[in-house]
Parts: C-alpha cells; structure tokens; sequence
C-alpha cells in the first residue's frame, strides 16, 4: 500500500498524521555566588505573557541542535553555538497546540546581556530560587537539566 502521494508541484503528501519538532536553550550562568536561569516570556499563545525557555520550531533546513542556537538568539540576541542535549520531550499533552516533540539542549555561560526580540516580550536572567510559574513542561526539563549539569537546587 501507497502511504503517501504526490502532489502537482512535486511535494509529498502523506496519509499518517506528523508531529511537529521544536527545540529548547536552558541556559544557565552563575554570578555572585548564586546560580541563575535565562527565561523569556511568551508574547503569543499558547501561554502569552508566562515564561519558558527560549525555543521555537524547526525550519526544515536546520539541525535540531542549530534550531535551538537560532532560537535563543532570535528570541535574546545570545550568540551561543556547540549546546549540550539534555534530552527529547514527547508527552502527548505538552503542547496544546498539538503533537509537538521538543529536543532541550543547555550551556554555562557568563550570563550575557538578554534582550527580548522576535516573539519573545522579554527575557531575563532569574536567580534559580526565585523562578515564577513555567509554561509547557519547562518545569520538567529544568529539572532534568539541572541533574546533567549537577546544579543543586
């Protein structure tokens, strides 16, 4: 059985249902003897105005991993390449906007100047104690990017 067709301008389309793939930055920097966390917060829905990690979807022309670098620095203006995976993120329900996988990749930094850009409405370095509510399943990932780097919380 044909499970795909092809369309009149050469694409393909296929009859099973695709989720769509994101990727996420965690950044983290301490100063002052206190760790610190790079959250943006949403300008769009789903959850405009709470905060996450910078992320967003991948072009079709990009790596998972670039995806994320172009990400953090569409959304902060942070220039950071060569991020390590913490890991793929696939419930079901972690998107509302429908089957979405994400891939987290993370860095220590300096904690360099955020500025909030494309659909970002603001970025900030939070102390990691202090942090507000997170959208998506960012609490999770944070929780599992703090036990690869072995930051304490």
């Amino acid at each position: 059985m044909i499970d795909y067709t092809k369309t009149s301008d050469g694409l393909y389309a296929y009859r099973w249902p695709r989720a769509s793939v994101t990727a996420d930055a965690v950044l983290f920097a301490e100063r002052d003897g206190q760790m610190h966390v790079l959250l943006i917060q949403r300008g769009n829905e789903p959850y405009k105005g709470c905060w996450a990690f910078p992320g967003g979807f991948l072009n079709m022309d990009e790596t998972v991993a670039r995806c994320a670098e172009r990400e953090l620095e569409e959304e902060t203006g942070i220039v950071l390449t060569g991020m390590q995976l913490v890991g793929i993120y696939s419930d079901v329900e972690r998107d509302p906007r429908g089957r979405v996988i994400t891939a987290a990749y993370t860095a220590m930094t300096t904690m360099p100047e955020a500025t909030a850009a494309d659909d970002a409405a603001a970025a900030k370095w939070w102390l990691l104690n202090e942090l507000p509510p997170l959208a998506f399943d960012h609490d999770k990932i944070l929780a599992d990017t703090m036990r690869v780097l072995k930051i304490n919380g």
